[in-house]
């Protein structure tokens, strides 16, 4: 059984840092993308930044790009987001996810951390 677990979330001045982690257990994810998405009050969730499990290939959100930077641990079974330069806008909460290579929607969630940026 997949378990996505997140941890790192907090309550953060704006212009400062937090990183975000996420442990991935159960399988084996060498063919998956790894994301992160997040959703705030009243609006819909989106989608924050993906990695490739094997590559290492990201990508971004616009509105995140220069800002947050997804990696992984494959030893450690790890995905990480690096997020600084925190803006108010940036308050969610924030969940992993991972879905293999063939399908495009994610079908494993964590239940999330949140994410507090005060101006």
């Amino acid at each position: 059984q997949v378990h996505l677990v997140e941890s790192g979330g907090g309550l953060v001045q704006a212009g400062g840092s937090l990183r975000l982690s996420c442990a991935a257990s159960g399988r084996t994810f060498s063919a998956y993308y790894m994301g992160w998405f997040r959703q705030a009050p009243g609006k819909e969730r989106e989608s924050v930044a993906r990695i490739t499990w094997s590559g290492g290939t990201t990508s971004y959100a616009d509105s995140v790009k220069g800002r947050f930077t997804i990696s992984r641990d494959i030893a450690k079974n790890m995905i990480y987001l690096e997020m600084n330069s925190l803006k108010p806008e940036d308050t969610a909460v924030y969940y992993c996810a991972a879905r293999d290579v063939t399908h495009y929607e994610y079908y494993y969630w964590g239940r999330g951390t949140q994410v507090t940026v005060s101006s």
